[in-house]
């Protein structure tokens, strides 16, 4: 199976009202689309539980009733306008709704065990800082059980290359097929990233070079053949991977990284890479995840 998993799993993208979530509502549409896999447009209502002041004092009620109405309204008017509007010069793709009460994190985390992957904006409307990566984006990123996009609120550019940082483990394979089947489906080019570092090491740097130039033809052995129309650009640096692989995306339209490394172990939830380069990505990020086994 793909790493984004088979046609039939739907792409599942978090809304939430806020103009973050637009972005990736927008972003997932067309993914959706270009992979011909049903959209399904999420709405999770956290209703908070009514607290107390004091004897016959209580905090604020919450109309249900009225807040399942809004998130309704919120879905339908993001699908038959956004959505459609994105999707139908594409591909003629299924797109569903669903307005669920619970919190957004367990909500989604829930969906990502049958989805093909989980978008959602890299802040919502709690975001109290545009330097923060918001947490839902970054729950998901450690905890979904298939891979996360995450989507900034900025421009992208639709002619910049794919990015992808490779080390040599499991989630980078992931990573890695994911990448080449997005450069390919965007026609463009692709940038394989591999960094080292001489640190607790203490041979020559030109060995180490060596070394890192040889696991990145080792990770990349049969892709070229698989998709011979993919420009494909290697770049083999003495420097921390996520730096190198951030200073590599400068003006591309995607990074993809797995979510953890080497140095991870299958029930890890996010490595510092990953989380780095979610951090200071201006691109939206891919985050290869071990797909749920349920």
């Amino acid at each position: 199976m793909s790493p984004l998993g088979n046609q039939n799993q739907p792409v599942v993208v978090g809304v939430d009202g806020s103009e973050q979530s637009g972005f990736a509502l927008r972003w997932a549409a067309e993914f959706a689309a270009h992979h011909r896999a049903p959209l399904d447009i999420v709405f999770a209502i956290e209703i908070p539980v009514d607290y107390y002041y004091g004897p016959g004092l209580t905090g604020p009620r919450y109309d249900r009733a009225a807040l399942h109405r809004q998130g309704q309204e919120d879905v339908a008017d993001a699908a038959a306008t956004e959505a459609a509007a994105l999707t139908t010069p594409i591909a003629d793709i299924t797109i569903s709704t669903a307005v669920i009460e619970g919190a957004p994190i367990p909500v989604l985390r829930d969906r990502s065990t049958s989805a093909r992957l989980i978008v959602v904006g890299s802040r919502g409307l709690g975001a109290l800082r545009r330097t923060l990566l918001g947490s839902v984006s970054t729950s998901l990123a450690r905890h979904a059980e298939c891979p996360v996009a995450v989507i900034p609120d900025a421009p992208v550019d639709a002619e910049g290359p794919v990015v992808v940082g490779v080390d040599g483990s499991a989630c980078s394979t992931d990573a890695i097929g994911i990448a080449f089947d997005e450069a390919a489906r965007r026609r463009t080019r692709l940038v394989a990233v591999n960094a080292w570092s001489e640190f607790y090491r203490y041979e020559a740097r030109s060995t180490m070079q060596t070394e890192a130039e040889a696991l990145l033809s080792e990770s990349l052995a049969g892709y070229a053949e698989k998709y011979p129309e993919v420009q494909l650009d290697r770049v083999v640096v003495e420097d921390r991977p996520a730096r190198a692989v951030l200073d590599a995306s400068t003006g591309a339209q995607l990074i993809v990284v797995g979510s953890h490394g080497r140095g991870g172990f299958a029930g890890m939830t996010l490595g510092s890479v990953a989380q780095a380069v979610l951090h200071g990505a201006q691109s939206p990020v891919i985050i290869a995840r071990p797909r749920s086994r349920h």
